[in-house]
C-alpha cells in the first residue's frame, strides 16, 4: 500500500497550514546555525587535544652514555 499523489500533497498541505510559510526558513536557518556553531566547537577543541596526544606520543628517550656508569 503506497501513497498516492493526492494524500501526499494533503500532507504538505497541512503541513503548511500548521508551521506557515514564515516558520519553515526560519527552523531551518536556526538549524544550520545550531549545526555550524557545534563544528567550530568542535574545531576549537581539536588544537587541544592534539597538543595533549603529541606529549605522549613522543616519549624521551635517554641515551645510553648517560646512563650508564660503568666505564
Amino acid at each position: 500500500m503506497g501513497l498516492s499523489i493526492w494524500q501526499l500533497l494533503l500532507v504538505a498541505v497541512l503541513f503548511l497550514l500548521m508551521f506557515g510559510r514564515g516558520k519553515i526558513p526560519a527552523l531551518m536557518s536556526d538549524l544550520a546555525a545550531g549545526i555550524k556553531s557545534f563544528k567550530a566547537g568542535l574545531r576549537e577543541d581539536e588544537p587541544e587535544r592534539t597538543a595533549a596526544s603529541n606529549q605522549f606520543d613522543h616519549p624521551k628517550t635517554v641515551s645510553k652514555s648517560a646512563t650508564s656508569t660503568n666505564d
